[in-house]
């Protein structure tokens, strides 16, 4: 043994300052927002002008809570806890710096495309594409930055919390860069690689488990760190924290069908989704209990610590919300609750209970040790955690009551048959719960701003201090008995994993897919293999060991990702060029394909859904049930998540032009009682057909099957459409004169279009395009433009 060597180590906490008030501040804006947009449901004249109408706003509001307020306040966790674990400055203090400056230019980005309606229309991925690559590097550079760290560690054995944060970033850059593959058009619009049920799959794949990588499980590290640290309590079970731990990586990332039950989705994918969405309970409740009971001996603080109620109250939100998105997986519970408030109110309690009051509990107990002082004020405080309790409950109980309302309304049948409610009906009937919603999201935000008063009093009384450590270093010989790769891969818990994965896929694919009581029982037992194997002889078995190889965690971590994620989705993808070539179905024409990018621009698809369920009151309202085929030409798809508005999947067959024309200019005249905004700035705004053909070929290299013929002749083809329903709308009943190349015009061809496709032209007609032909037809084009 060499000699040992002691140096201090100075943390880099003004990166944790800065992420941390970059958090509240746009908190406080993300919550405003949703305040805005409660109130425009409640209320529709609060929808003013073309950019903020609630169709725009949403989706500012989600990407501002998720990734502006949540994901500030994970790398103000990450940062401060992973120094401290791991005894290591930040490697590269620029990095750091590029990754603060780069995360809020991201945000600010979002703040000015979404109301502009540059979008790309998939559920929290709306960012265009310069922004979704811009993501990808400011992500990288914070993964490389904390791999780094990992690297130059000065403690070997890896903290619980650390997992976990290794677990976030791994998964959220796979999610991220498959679910962002598509085709620009132009440097503020694409077109997604994949289109209809295999996009419907994809984006629901990356949009639960962003919410399980993102919200959920880097939380989850936050939690094992600052709980024990502010209860002054150890964390209660270290067996548990494992079999929490790899639990969820495996089961989460299987579990985004679940979004996606009773739709044309195959049965094998959605009974996958709901059965590993049931599995999710146990382990994720055995994270609440450890969190919970690591506060055991300090209960009797939380009477005047807010920092442990907020945490206490966190977690059991938490538990809340693990127990019911479960119960919401069950196909049948599914049926009653998707497309209502029921969802809204557990995405709610989620976010605000979970992670808000979580963020909220860690920065009262970090700004003071920031700024070595103490808190303002503990009053203040305890005000701020009960007007946001009060606040939390009075939003989620009127969307439970608004949610299970809703989806008893629309299946109310008539003994002779019939419904016996229209939508607008059901609509009206919660106008109430609506206003008690937007009264508690208000309440939240006051609570919020009571928060970012006293910590900004608190900084006031400080000065900002940097942590630091003294290390001992010490120079040792190459680690006797240190096992090489080849024996943790196949030391026994790798191998009875391995034999599990492989016995549950036989049985699965030799059986349909149906035979999941054997799947269960075979995860259950794998469970309880890897927990017995790791935890052996006091901690000191595999597990411990892989615990100080943070290489191989990383890599085993990834393998259990990619494991369902490959499962899921290569089944999907092998399927689709054999389902484009027999299917029947027509692509848009050029204008409806303009009027489509109208509709997913103004946000339609927020409050609309274009998939009608196999129910016997859903045929009834809307037609019959959607099929995969119908879908087929739409990248991205849009089946939708929340019905404020009715199903649109077959609109075409009953409205006319001019019902459309009236509706979209005044929503009341045609529908009593609606809370839609009106859209007459579709009647100014118009449409460069000479940009149409471009769009095409961008259609075509996605897959859609255009012909040359269709693509050169976009402009001219539009045009012609167009005038049809102009003069459509010149007669009667309304005698109106519409410019062809309005917005408005191009929807209506949308609408017209959708559960009404023209028959399919003869097969010598069909000389469709490939992508080479697609390019040098473009080439051309440039060409002839530079002459």
């Amino acid at each position: 043994m060499s000699e040992t060597q002691t140096t201090t180590i100075v943390y880099n906490d003004k990166i944790t300052r800065q992420f941390i008030f970059a958090s509240i501040a746009f908190g406080i804006i993300g919550m405003l927002v949703g305040v805005v947009i409660a109130l425009q449901l409640a209320f529709w004249p609060a929808n003013v002008g073309e950019y903020f109408s609630f169709g725009r706003l949403r989706p500012l509001h989600t990407n501002a809570v998720i990734f502006a307020f949540v994901g500030n306040m994970i790398f103000a966790g990450i940062y401060y806890s992973s120094q401290r674990l791991l005894k290591v400055r930040i490697v590269s203090d620029k990095l750091a710096a590029f990754h603060f400056w780069g995360w809020q230019a991201i945000i600010v980005s979002a703040v000015i495309t979404l109301p502009l309606g540059l979008t790309q229309g998939k559920e929290y991925a709306e960012l265009i594409w310069p922004i979704d690559i811009a993501i990808a590097v400011v992500w990288l550079s914070f993964a490389f930055n904390f791999f780094w760290m990992l690297k130059r560690r000065n403690e070997k054995q890896l903290y619980v919390a650390l997992w976990f944060y290794i677990a976030s970033i791994i998964t959220i850059t796979i999610l991220h860069v498959v679910n962002s593959l598509a085709v620009p058009i132009s440097m503020t619009q694409s077109y997604t690689l994949f289109g209809g049920v295999q996009d419907a799959l994809v984006q629901w794949w990356y949009g639960h488990n962003a919410v399980a990588f993102f919200l959920t499980t880097p939380i989850l590290g936050i939690m094992y760190y600052f709980v024990p640290k502010a209860a002054d309590r150890p964390v209660y079970s270290y067996r548990l924290s494992i079999i929490h731990f790899w639990a969820i990586v495996f089961l989460y990332i299987w579990a985004g069908p679940h979004h996606l039950l009773n739709t044309a989705l195959p049965d094998w994918a959605q009974t996958t989704g709901m059965v590993f969405s049931l599995m999710l309970w146990a382990p994720s409740w055995g994270g609440m209990l450890n969190g919970l009971l690591t506060l055991r001996g300090a209960w009797d603080k939380l009477r005047k610590d807010p920092v442990l109620k907020f945490y206490a109250a966190g977690i059991t939100f938490y538990g809340m919300a693990t127990f019911e998105g479960p119960l919401l997986s069950i196909k049948a519970v599914s049926s009653l609750a998707h497309y209502t408030d029921w969802i809204v109110a557990h995405v709610h309690a989620a976010a605000l209970g979970w992670n808000g009051f979580m963020a909220a509990g860690m920065f009262y107990w970090l700004v003071p040790r920031l700024y070595g002082t103490k808190l303002h004020s503990r009053e203040a405080a305890n005000l701020h955690f009960y007007i946001g309790t009060f606040g939390l409950l009075l939003y989620v109980v009127s969307m439970w009551v608004a949610g299970i309302t809703q989806g008893l309304m629309w299946r109310a049948e008539l003994e002779g048959g019939g419904l016996q409610y229209t939508f607008i009906e059901t609509l009206v009937k919660l106008r109430l719960m609506y206003w008690m919603r937007m009264i508690g999201g208000l309440m939240y935000l006051t609570g919020f701003i009571i928060m970012a008063w006293n910590l900004l009093k608190t900084v006031q009384n400080g000065e900002a201090v940097d942590g630091q450590v003294e290390v001992v270093t010490v120079g040792l010989k190459p680690e006797v008995g240190r096992k090489s790769w080849k024996e943790l891969a196949f030391a026994q818990p790798m191998q009875v994993s391995a034999l599990i994965l492989v016995l549950t896929f036989v049985v699965g694919f030799s059986t349909g897919m149906a035979s999941f009581g054997s799947i269960v029982i075979l995860m259950c037992v794998f469970g309880l293999v890897i927990l017995f194997q790791s935890v052996k002889q006091g901690g000191g078995g595999w597990h411990h060991i892989i615990e100080g190889r943070a290489l191989f965690f990383s890599v085993l971590v990834i393998l259990a990702v990619l494991i369902g994620g490959i499962a899921e989705i290569v089944p999907s993808i092998i399927a689709g060029p054999s389902a484009m070539r027999s299917t029947t179905n027509v692509p848009y024409t050029a204008l409806e394909l303009e009027g489509r990018d109208i509709y997913i621009a103004e946000g339609c698809y927020n409050c609309h859904s274009q998939m009608i369920r196999p129910f016997s009151w859903e045929t009834a309202r809307y037609g019959e049930p959607s099929t995969a085929e119908e879908s087929i030409f739409d990248h991205p798809f849009q089946w939708g998540s929340k019905r404020t508005g009715p199903d649109l999947a077959r609109v075409g067959t009953s409205r006319s032009a001019s019902w459309h024309y009236e509706h979209m200019l005044d929503p009341r005249q045609t529908s009593p009682g609606s809370n839609m905004p009106s859209y007459t700035h579709m009647l100014t705004n118009t449409i460069d057909f000479g940009d149409t053909e471009g769009k095409m070929r961008g259609m075509s290299r996605v897959g859609v099957p255009y012909t040359i013929k269709e693509i050169q002749t976009a402009s001219f083809s539009a045009d012609a459409q167009a005038q049809l329903i102009v003069d459509e709308l010149k007669g009667p009943p309304l005698s109106v004169d519409v410019a062809k190349n309005s917005e408005l015009v191009a929807l209506i061809a949308y609408l017209k279009r959708l559960g009404n496709p023209p028959p399919p032209p003869p097969d010598e007609e069909k000389e469709v395009a490939t992508a080479d032909e697609t390019d040098n037809e473009a080439d051309n084009s440039n060409a002839q433009e530079k002459k």
